[in-house]
């Protein structure tokens, strides 16, 4: 098989050049190509991508429609058969495509995810946002190992697709965030296969705030309910946790003002165990604190999302591009 990366990019050169850098350093074997998709930049990225003569990259400048739409923009125009889709904020080690390769030649599959890590050059910040984001004792760890508790939806920060698959689904939709998992039930309802694949872990900077993160993840629920409208069948409990966390925890607060402390400390245990485990995995002190303020945000922030989101289809009968405008790009 040959390979395609695909690298949409708004604005980052910095980012850029650091993915493509890590793309140098890969152990495979062989020839890749690598697609790089300008959204509208305000000045061209071209020049990054001339820095690296020795490697195959096709540069392309386009109108800004957004992420989703500039993938199936890079897709349409690469050469190969199977394309590995790529945030431009991630950094690649260097056994990455060796490893995607080998699993892919034994075990073939027409799309694969793989999870997002942290390396020892993120900020404190990042790390604990990693945590909360991948985590198995939070919803992120649902999506990002192999030991999830439902069928693994790939995300498109680090996604195999094949172009058969391209094809059948016609990509990417223009809703932003949600464009991935949307894609996901559509190839599960086409017929074809996801996978994960373990060891094909990307660095995943997130370059993001506080503020910047809640407002991130508040989208992440909205979409989630949107999926539920689109895909009624791929509703499950699971979404709705984050909703139900965030209201325990202020009815636990009432509570303890009015002299019931067991849902107060119930709360507790939880976040002395996500404290202990992030500052041993993470070595810091400091990020097992962090960790507990973006835990908070992830769940609070998606809960109320996803609620609002749930209730405002139900209520307002208009489609969700009327509804919900911020949430889609115009193709």
């Amino acid at each position: 098989m040959k390979y395609s990366f695909i690298i949409p990019i708004y604005n980052r050169p910095d980012e850029l050049d650091e993915l493509l850098q890590s793309l140098t350093a890969q152990q495979y074997n062989d020839d890749f190509e690598v697609v790089v998709v300008d959204d509208g930049s305000p000045q061209p990225l071209e020049a990054i991508c001339l820095r690296y003569p020795l490697m195959n990259i096709s540069y392309y400048r386009k109108a800004n429609t957004g992420p989703g739409d500039s993938r199936n923009y890079g897709m349409q125009r690469a050469k190969h058969d199977y394309f590995i889709i790529l945030d431009s904020d991630c950094i690649v080690p260097p056994h990455y495509l060796a490893t995607v390769d080998a699993y892919l030649q034994n075990h073939y599959v027409d799309c694969f995810g793989g999870a997002d890590a942290a390396n020892a050059q993120f900020t404190d910040i990042q790390k604990a946002i990693n945590y909360a984001m991948t985590s198995l004792l939070t919803t992120g760890g649902i999506r990002g190992n192999k030991h999830r508790i439902q069928r693994f939806e790939p995300r498109s920060f680090n996604m195999g697709l094949s172009r058969q698959a391209f094809e059948a689904t016609k990509g990417f939709k223009h809703i932003h965030p949600g464009e991935d998992p949307d894609l996901v039930i559509r190839l599960w309802g086409a017929g074809f296969q996801t996978a994960f694949i373990p060891n094909t872990y990307v660095y995943h900077k997130r370059r993001i705030s506080w503020g910047k993160f809640r407002v991130q993840v508040n989208k992440f629920g909205q979409t989630r309910a949107i999926l539920n409208y689109w895909h009624p069948h791929t509703r499950k409990l699971t979404f709705w946790f984050p909703t139900l966390f965030s209201i325990g925890f202020l009815v636990a607060i009432t509570a303890l003002f009015m002299g019931f402390s067991f849902f107060w400390w119930c709360y507790m245990g939880y976040f002395t165990i996500i404290y202990i485990d992030s500052a041993l995995k993470n070595r810091s002190l400091v990020i097992g604190a962090l960790t507990l303020w973006a835990v908070l945000l992830q769940f609070f922030s998606y809960g109320v999302g996803f609620l609002w989101a749930t209730l405002k289809i139900f209520l307002v009968k208009k489609p969700v591009e009327v509804v919900f405008p911020k949430l889609f790009f115009e193709f």
